[in-house]
């Protein structure tokens, strides 16, 4: 199979996984707040593990953790913004990792613009459904598409610190690329296993300068 054949392969791979990711994640949200709409009272805290973990069910006309109330328009067009960036921006994905990541981010940014879009008080003014509450960590109160977004962002961050490219390749640490250049026999690149390649040694590499290929045999033509 060609390079470029197999390259295209895995960018579907990519793509799917990241579509997945994002669906899983919509469903849980919707589905989690939907239970909590029909069950829960509203502004009631119920227990769960005493302080570490409460469920409260509330209305968040703000972004996430309930931060910047009353700004409902301003975070569905955020969130509109960020859901075509990534959707634009998935056909340049190979790596499963960054797949992944984008699906969690994906999927948390549809969650809670469902609510802005489609609950009350309107289309675009919707109220986020907010109902998880850990007041040994944050005073906020947040839901399943917020949590998903913070995961992403922190493997986000790992990625990144790890040299992992979007195309599945690791970029080379300074120490990996000045031994590279110290050896001297080829030029270092990334490639897709996260190992080193070095460019094949040709003719306008020999010291000797080019030549036609045939080896001397110990005395000249005559």
């Amino acid at each position: 199979m060609s390079r470029p054949a197999s390259r295209a392969k895995v960018s579907v791979r990519a793509i799917a996984a990241l579509a997945f990711a994002a669906v899983v994640v919509v469903a849980l949200d919707q589905g989690v707040k939907a239970l909590v709409v029909a069950n829960l009272p509203y502004g009631t805290v119920v227990p769960v593990l005493g302080n570490v973990l409460q469920l409260f069910y509330v209305r968040n006309p703000g972004a996430a953790f309930s931060f910047a109330v009353n700004m409902t328009w301003v975070f569905s067009i955020v969130s509109t913004a960020v859901v075509v960036a990534i959707i634009v921006f998935a056909r340049r994905i190979h790596s499963m990792w960054w797949a992944l990541v984008l699906g969690m981010l994906l999927g948390g940014a549809l969650g809670n613009l469902l609510d802005r879009l489609f609950r009350e008080p309107g289309f675009g003014r919707g109220h986020v459904v907010d109902f998880i509450s850990t007041p040994w960590m944050m005073p906020a109160i947040y839901n399943i598409a917020d949590s998903f977004i913070c995961i992403s962002m922190v493997i986000f961050v790992l990625l990144v610190i790890l040299g992992v490219n979007l195309d599945g390749s690791r970029a080379l640490t300074a120490k990996q690329q000045r031994a590279a250049d110290a050896a001297g026999d080829g030029t270092a690149v990334a490639v897709p296993d996260g190992t080193r390649a070095s460019r094949p040694a040709t003719a306008s590499d020999d010291p000797r300068g080019p030549h036609d290929g045939r080896e001397s045999l110990g005395h000249d033509a005559t």
